[in-house]
């Protein structure tokens, strides 16, 4: 699951983005449009520099601008800096394995495989996102077509004796 800095992270990147590049934009106004608590946010901005993602400079046309144009970032690469691996469990991780001390068999366990099925899908889908492309399903409103909700499986009947 995205953690809160995790998504925070990614609604400042998704703000960077809609400027021009090389255009600084303060923390105090990223916070401000994007509702994130200034301090986290100077944490998860210094993170971000940190790993590339974006440039600061100080002073009064300082602030923060993206190191690299928003086609050309990847959300995968945006929420494995901030929250690290995107597998739901350890020894479903490919970065950041751990085998399971509780688990007799891992090559049989049916909870890895389905853990490891979402991992992959995960990172499919993050790994061939772009921010901008990010950035342009929020402003159409296409959650609707990209982001359905799977059918619901159908319910067993309950017989009562």
């Amino acid at each position: 699951m995205l953690t809160k800095k995790g998504k925070y992270g990614l609604k400042a990147m998704a703000h960077l983005a809609q400027f021009p590049p090389g255009e600084f934009v303060h923390a105090v106004d990223i916070a401000e449009e994007q509702n994130i608590p200034k301090r986290f946010l100077n944490g998860i901005l210094f993170e971000l520099r940190s790993f590339g993602f974006v440039h600061s400079r100080m002073g009064k046309n300082g602030g923060y601008t993206l190191a690299r144009e928003a086609d050309r970032i990847m959300v995968g690469e945006i929420v494995r800096a901030i929250d690290g691996p995107l597998a739901p469990i350890a020894c479903a991780s490919k970065t950041r394995y751990q085998r399971c001390e509780d688990c007799a068999s891992e090559s049989a366990c049916p909870v890895r495989f389905l853990m490891v099925e979402a991992q992959r899908a995960l990172s499919q889908l993050l790994d061939n996102c772009s921010l901008a492309r990010m950035c342009r399903l929020g402003q159409s409103g296409a959650i609707d077509a990209c982001c359905e909700a799977p059918p619901s499986p159908p319910r067993l009947a309950v017989v009562e004796n």
